[in-house]
């Protein structure tokens, strides 16, 4: 891609991410190219489905959290580390409304465009849970299917509007039913 067009790809998809964050995974392809200052035919050249679109979106985003597992894994101690990272998840899950059942949907079909994303976040998950699990920090009566679940549960919850104004409350429940035996102070630290 010629540097002028991936700046316009890229653009595009900053652009998206603030759109996508207010309207949710319903948002107009022809509002995201007006707020992007791209006709819709550029949009289109880039992106020739919606389904194509969104799955560059929700990559993108899912790529930079299993980079951040990568980087949690060297920096900070297990289950600072695991938590950390579930809290990113789920600001993620959050801000982009609709996104939890892409993923669902992607997570076990392997011709998805989505499918080797959501797999290395999955793995990441895995590896920042066996890691806390090693050290005595997080259930050994889990694993990472079981985070993967439990992450995409509380996504699905708090994307509902009845349940939003207590997503903190619900990821702190969560967050202390991962780890073994954890102090109160540590949640709250990693989860806040």
């Amino acid at each position: 891609m010629r540097a002028d067009a991936r700046k316009n790809y890229d653009h595009i998809l900053a652009v998206a991410r603030d759109v996508v964050a207010e309207q949710g995974v319903n948002a107009s392809m022809r509002d995201i190219a007006r707020r992007a200052g791209v006709g819709l035919a550029t949009l289109l050249r880039h992106f020739p489905t919606r389904e194509a679109f969104f799955e560059a979106l929700v990559c993108t985003k899912l790529d930079a959290l299993t980079q951040k597992a990568d980087e949690l894994e060297m920096s900070a101690r297990p289950d600072e580390a695991l938590l950390s990272w579930f809290r990113e998840w789920i600001a993620f899950a959050q801000g982009q409304k609709g996104v939890v059942a892409m993923m669902a949907a992607a997570h076990t079909n392997p011709d998805s465009a989505l499918y080797a994303s959501c797999a290395a976040v999955h793995s990441a998950g895995a590896r920042l849970l066996a890691r806390a699990q090693g050290e005595g920090r997080a259930r050994a009566d889990m694993n990472g299917d079981d985070l993967f679940g439990l992450m995409s549960a509380l996504g699905w919850l708090v994307d509902l509007p009845s349940f939003a104004p207590r997503a903190d409350h619900l990821t702190h429940i969560v967050a202390s039913a991962i780890l073994a035996n954890p102090s109160s102070n540590d949640v709250e630290k990693a989860v806040y």
